[in-house]
């Protein structure tokens, strides 16, 4: 089986998770990073710039994210965005953890 590649449904599953795993954990992560008075405003650029080089190396090493007959460029183009929106879902995440929800 040299070359053979897991599905493209159980690609798309494993770069789901991945990249919400990494999306929740990488806020916290960069913000302890780079806790400190001159550095406090580099901490959600850092973690999207992050969080884009995630989604980019996702997006190489599952090629098939974006279907059959993709090109490289489109894949690590797909990862990029799905990246991005993990470290949307990671921030909102963090902002109700932190805030609670009203009425709870």
């Amino acid at each position: 089986m040299t070359g053979a590649r897991p599905p493209a449904w159980l690609q798309r599953g494993i770069a789901v998770v991945v990249l919400l795993a990494t999306g929740i954990v990488s806020l916290p992560a960069v913000a302890y990073a780079l806790d400190g008075p001159t550095t406090e405003n580099l901490v959600l650029p850092a973690q999207l710039v992050l969080m884009a080089g995630v989604g980019a190396l996702v997006g190489f090493a599952l090629p098939e994210l974006t279907g059959t007959g993709s090109t490289p460029r489109r894949a690590v183009g797909i990862g990029v965005l799905l990246g991005l929106a993990a470290a949307l879902v990671g921030v909102a995440l963090l902002f109700l953890l932190l805030n609670g929800f009203p009425g709870a």
